[in-house]
């Protein structure tokens, strides 16, 4: 359960649900069930750590999102991404990967072969940005930025990388749809830092290490919500590894599985064209090209569940 306190600039700790992947652990933060978003961010999933023996690794085989922007920013390893527009992509740790689904786009992501056959490790944070209303249709996407493109500065001993949207007066080289920040922070034991909101939603995700954010106490694997727009203040009491995002709110969002979309007969429309798969005469869902065989297909409805729209 997460902790809550009306007095706090901090909304609420959120600690981390893991599910097992089969040799692989996620630890999801959002969607949860009393706070679906921070600023345009819905998904929040902490990927591993997870070490592979020889022949093994991860095999997400094709699948489709529509209406979102897909983040993936990796601590260690390597992973083969590859999609309906013929991209064709390792994605490497310290770089972004931003990936707009738009009216519609299938990808998969797989261990690369040569990390499959000697064994590896894979760490890292995958993010859905819902789009405004008016880009949730836009022609799909994918841009992948190197690490050295993106700005690393320091303030008061702590190391920062900008990943996307504009933050301690810098700004990030990736194209985006709306007002949005999103930075790694290596926080020194006794090291603070000081989030300036500007009004918009923020969270604090400690992904390795221990911290104070105000007067909480925000272990490993959980994430701090800001309240009302509130800047927050952030203290490590170990050497921590900190995620720092938000930005602006979109309004209300529906998901079903990996379809987001402020429209409820747009997800229908979505649900039905992926029943058929993808096929070369959807307007949504094309193939794969090198990774045609296989897809996820439509899971069955889920039982209603509270706090969900879906």
């Amino acid at each position: 359960m997460p902790e809550s306190n009306s007095d706090s600039k901090v909304e609420m700790v959120i600690t981390s649900r893991e599910r097992d992947l089969g040799g692989f652990t996620v630890r999801r933060i959002l969607p949860y069930a009393s706070h679906r978003m921070v600023g345009p961010f819905i998904f929040f999933d902490h990927m591993g750590p997870a070490e592979f023996p020889p022949g093994h690794g991860i095999d997400v085989r094709p699948h489709p999102h529509i209406n979102l922007a897909t983040v993936t920013f990796l601590f260690e390893g390597r992973i083969h991404h590859r999609d309906s527009l013929g991209s064709d992509q390792p994605i490497e740790p310290g770089a972004i990967n931003w990936m707009t689904a738009g009216r519609g786009i299938v990808h998969s992501e797989r261990t690369p072969e040569p990390e499959r056959s000697r064994g590896s490790k894979m760490e890292g944070i995958q993010l859905w940005v819902a789009l405004p209303k008016e880009a949730e249709e836009v022609e799909p996407s994918f841009k992948h930025h190197p690490k050295e493109t993106l700005p690393e500065f320091e303030i008061n001993g702590v190391k920062l990388k900008l990943l996307l949207g504009s933050a301690f007066g810098r700004k990030s080289p990736v194209a985006l749809h709306s007002d949005l920040f999103y930075v790694e922070a290596r926080m020194p034991k006794g090291s603070r830092l000081e989030l300036e909101s500007e009004g918009r939603d923020c969270a604090v995700y400690v992904a390795k290490g221990r911290t104070h954010v105000e007067e909480k106490e925000v272990g490993e694997c959980s994430m701090a919500i800001g309240r009302n727009g509130a800047s927050l203040s952030i203290k490590a009491d170990e050497d921590s590894r900190v995620m720092l995002l938000g930005g602006s709110p979109l309004g209300e969002r529906k998901i079903f599985w990996n379809f987001v979309s402020s429209s409820a007969e747009r997800i229908a429309e979505a649900k039905a064209e992926w029943k058929k798969g993808p096929r070369p005469e959807s307007a949504r869902f094309q193939p794969i090209p090198g990774d045609d065989r296989e897809f996820i297909p439509l899971p069955e409805e889920p039982p209603p569940v509270k706090g969900t729209i879906m």
